[in-house]
């Protein structure tokens, strides 16, 4: 089973959850930190990096003496990745997203490809998790790529948890493509209710099974509960507004383990996620109105 925890905004507790649940499997379990821009999974783990592979994406090399300046490849990049200027190729790497198209549409085929790093995967062990996250290298821009990159590395025999990305950009609907189950953390203000709306449009479009986690309970309102029950969305669980898991992960500890009575609240999650998963995905027909919206 492969499970994405996403948000539809940052700071919502995405990692929380998805490394405590990692934790209360206690069995060989993936985890996969695809928020490659700034990945933080391994502050809560106590591991060793096993490997480090280096990702690039292919991007164009001109062959100046075969190039005749036609504007073939410019006029095919949706990206502006290359432009013609006096006649002559200029490129910009950073835009290029290493399709390949100018090559094949290059009349002189004055195109080949050269290697460009975006950056690396490292494969942390950590008693029975292991943990895969991508690193994207400053000042690079292709963060689906990479994400792309981590995602080859899962084992089919084994579980996986995917830490997403926040938003609902692309590089979140990378990571969710291919997943059984699609947890949403929120909390209960008005902001976090805002882009829930929007993470669930997105999930929606997707046709993936998903569910709403709560975190921070007792600091807003009963406005997300009531948005969840209109539009009928599983609400999956709440974690309380508790001083000592603040004071846990300041220290970079884990729930379930400085706080064991939270133990089973993640097994139960865990549990509603397996629910999930063998109801099957959603179908269009299976969406409800949009009408109902508080």
């Amino acid at each position: 089973m492969i499970v994405a925890v996403a948000s539809g905004k940052g700071g919502t507790g995405k990692t929380t959850v998805s490394v405590n649940l990692a934790r209360v499997l206690d069995r060989d379990v993936q985890l996969l930190d695809c928020d490659v821009e700034e990945p933080n999974c391994h502050l809560f783990l106590s591991g060793t990096v096993s490997a480090t592979d280096v990702v690039s994406i292919p991007i164009p090399k001109v062959a100046m003496t075969r190039c005749d300046g036609c504007g073939e490849c410019s006029r095919f990049c949706a990206y502006h990745a290359i432009a013609i200027i006096g006649g002559k190729p200029l490129i910009f790497p950073d835009l290029c997203h290493g399709c390949g198209g100018c090559l094949l549409v290059c009349p002189p085929m004055a195109i080949s490809e050269t290697p460009n790093r975006i950056g690396v995967v490292e494969t942390v062990l950590a008693g029975t998790i292991t943990l895969l996250q991508g690193r994207l290298d400053v000042g690079k821009a292709m963060a689906p790529p990479l994400i792309r990159a981590v995602k080859n590395r899962l084992r089919p025999d084994l579980p996986a948890i995917l830490d997403a990305p926040p938003g609902t950009s692309c590089p979140v609907i990378t990571t969710l493509r291919g997943t059984d189950v699609v947890v949403l953390v929120t909390e209960p203000t008005p902001f976090g209710l805002h882009d829930l709306r929007l993470a669930v449009d997105m999930v929606r479009e997707l046709h993936i099974p998903f569910g709403v986690v709560i975190n921070r309970m007792g600091v807003g309102d009963d406005r997300v509960h009531r948005f969840c029950q209109t539009e009928k969305i599983p609400m999956l669980l709440e974690i309380p507004d508790d001083r000592r898991i603040a004071e846990a992960y300041s220290r970079g500890h884990l729930i379930v383990d400085a706080l064991p009575e939270y133990r089973g609240l993640f097994l139960r999650l865990m549990e509603k996620i397996e629910l999930l998963k063998n109801a099957g995905r959603e179908t269009p027909a299976e969406k409800p109105s949009r009408g109902g919206q508080p």
